[in-house]
């Protein structure tokens, strides 16, 4: 008498069999799991789109010499349920690394980094381009994200671009991340570095958040030594409550076409609005996207009536209060510079 009528003895055979080979595939699987996929170092930057199915993604690694056998690697990565958990980005792989090794960092979204350094006082088309060159946005597309009202609103920027709010840093990005993401991260770093007290001493000193931080723009471009720019915000100041016009050669090249970074005397008649030497007061918005120095600076001027500076042609500056005082600083300095 049969225990169990509806299984053939028949059958027992096949299920040995059966059996034996899901142990033998099993073996060869974490064996396969276990080994470099080659005994050549070769390493490879790969991008994994995003929307990528599975098998799309075992194609491209397979094109890229990293997958020794597609189906045992499929298999892998099937049995341990995670097929479905791959992240889109640039993974950077290498022939050395086991399969295992490989779905680890496909799984955990272990994507390349770029190390960008933004410099201070880069302006936003600088930025645009260095941005560029690592591939990771394209010039046109940022600078249409960063003149975006609504984009900027989101961002508590009451400007019409993002000038100046872009935080000098050095940053980490990766090319999975959309313009909009990093010039978000970039904008809130800006916001880490300028405080609420920040924010309401500006008010005190009956200066707007744009006004503020193109001051501060405006500072950075003139000057890079941290001890002068309370000394150059001094002279700002005292010309701002005077009605003298600021006159700073920077904002006279701020956005021609053809960006210069020398300033020439015909740049000073430059027909715009940011030409300090054409308009009385600060330009419609930031020149640059200042470091925390200069927009500390900003907020603190130096408690002197200087009006004047001129350059020592070394990066150094000679301040003025009055202007027989200014000329003969430059006579003394800029004697020797040859008339453009």
């Amino acid at each position: 008498m049969k225990i169990f009528p509806f299984i053939s003895y028949k059958m027992k055979p096949l299920a040995t069999l059966l059996v034996f080979v899901l142990l033998v595939l099993l073996i060869i699987c974490v064996i396969y799991a276990k080994s470099p996929i080659s005994d050549r170092d070769l390493t490879s930057t790969i991008d994994i789109p995003k929307g990528a199915g599975f098998l799309q993604i075992v194609d491209i690694l397979d094109r890229e010499g990293m997958v020794k056998n597609k189906f045992l690697f499929s298999v892998l990565a099937l049995s341990q349920g995670i097929a479905g958990s791959i992240k889109a980005g640039e993974y950077e792989l290498a022939t050395s690394m086991t399969p295992a090794q490989i779905i680890d960092k496909l799984v955990k979204g272990d994507i390349k980094f770029y190390e960008v350094i933004i410099p201070e006082d880069f302006t936003l088309k600088q930025i645009a381009e260095r941005l560029a060159e690592k591939q990771l946005v394209e010039e046109k597309i940022f600078i249409s994200v960063t003149t975006d009202p609504k984009f900027l609103s989101s961002l508590k920027i009451e400007a019409p671009s993002a000038e100046g709010y872009l935080y000098p840093d050095t940053y980490y990005f990766n090319r999975a991340m959309t313009t909009r993401e990093i010039v978000k991260m970039m904008v809130s770093k800006f916001w880490k570095e300028v405080t609420p007290e920040m924010l309401k001493r500006a008010q005190k000193l009956h200066l707007s958040t744009t006004e503020f931080v193109t001051l501060a723009s405006i500072i950075g471009k003139e000057t890079g030594y941290e001890e002068e720019k309370k000394n150059v915000s001094a002279v700002f100041h005292n010309r701002l409550k005077k009605g003298i016009p600021l006159q700073s050669d920077p904002t006279a090249i701020y956005d021609l076409k053809q960006y210069s970074h020398t300033v020439k005397r015909r740049h000073l008649d430059n027909d715009s609005p940011y030409n300090t030497y054409k308009i009385k007061g600060l330009p419609p918005g930031p020149i640059a996207n200042p470091g925390i120095d200069s927009l500390r600076a900003a907020l603190d001027p130096a408690p002197v009536n200087y009006l004047y500076f001129v350059s020592n042609n070394d990066g150094t500056h000679q301040f003025s209060s009055t202007l027989i005082a200014h000329n003969q600083a430059v006579l003394k300095y800029q004697i020797k510079r040859k008339k453009e």
